[in-house]
């Protein structure tokens, strides 16, 4: 039996079943939706479509920091057992959440000297995180060290890559990504942002192109130029409730590399879904370095 806990966050949007399967420690997010607080629970409850339907009807979601007492209260229980912690978090540039963390875990770590607790950033959200979490996981099982792991995660999460579009500018303009001149002008000329994860772990826009469809294509693109070893991709899908654009950029994404194993779709969640909206579409994957 492993001496540590491994652990992440639902901002990886891992599907439930996988906690469940894995027996994963996992530190649920808040997000509050008409007037009322919820936790990310990975889908568990159903309601993803619902959840969406309510921002097109216009609920405004928002997020808020964890707060320092709520990572003590997760964190203590683990220490007082003997165990250490591997937290493998999302990202810190997303987020002023992992420095509560990070304080949680200083102020334990005075009160249990012999524990050790451990925090590695991502430097992702989403799939791209769980890809990481998915393949750190399976070197836990193998009983390798948390400091094994936890390079490994530093290794190679610049190999975890997303690009997405989304369907609707009004998300990212509420959440300041960008501005509402950009926003009504991207609006009126039906210009669709390509969207990645930095190698600063932020979201920038890289390309902006005229359609959904086009949009889409080149994602796909985006996701066949990086993707090195198919074999070791891990590909996952994403959408906020637009299933039928994620069953037509599954199929660009074969066209383009039919030597792919399964390419899993899941549902983009709740926090997330916040700040880009529904009709969002993402391809995640392992891959090669981000390029930008």
């Amino acid at each position: 039996m492993n001496p540590y806990v491994f652990m992440t966050d639902s901002d990886s949007d891992l599907p439930f079943s996988y906690v469940d399967e894995l027996d994963l420690s996992m530190v649920y997010m808040p997000y509050i939706i008409n007037g009322k607080e919820f936790m990310d629970d990975l889908g568990r409850s159903g309601g993803q479509k619902e959840y969406f339907d309510n921002m097109r009807a216009g609920a405004a979601p928002s997020t808020s920091l964890l707060p320092m007492g709520a990572y003590l209260d997760i964190f203590e229980p683990i220490l007082a057992e003997g165990k250490d912690i591997l937290f493998i978090a999302f990202s810190s540039q997303l987020s002023g959440t992992m420095n509560n963390a990070r304080n949680a875990a200083e102020e334990l770590l005075e009160k249990y000297p012999e524990r050790k607790i451990l925090i590695v950033d991502t430097l992702s959200i989403a799939a791209p995180q769980s890809i990481l979490v998915l393949k750190a996981y399976e070197l836990y099982r193998q009983g390798k060290s948390m400091e094994e792991v936890a390079q490994w995660v530093e290794d190679n999460k610049m190999r975890a890559q997303a690009w997405f579009t989304v369907d609707d500018l009004k998300y990212l303009r509420r959440g300041g990504r960008i501005s509402a001149v950009a926003a009504v002008a991207g609006t009126l000329l039906d210009l669709k942002p390509i969207i990645t994860e930095n190698r600063e772990g932020k979201l920038v826009s890289t390309d902006k192109v005229r359609g959904r469809k086009s949009a889409l294509r080149l994602i796909a693109d985006k996701a066949a130029e990086n993707i090195d070893d198919p074999a070791n991709a891990m590909p996952v899908i994403m959408h906020a409730d637009a299933p039928e654009d994620a069953q037509r950029l599954e199929k660009l994404l074969r066209e383009r590399v039919p030597e792919l194993p399964e390419i899993q779709i899941w549902y983009v969640g709740p926090v997330i879904g916040a700040h880009c909206g529904p009709g969002t579409v993402a391809v995640c994957y392992f891959g090669k370095e981000r390029p930008h």
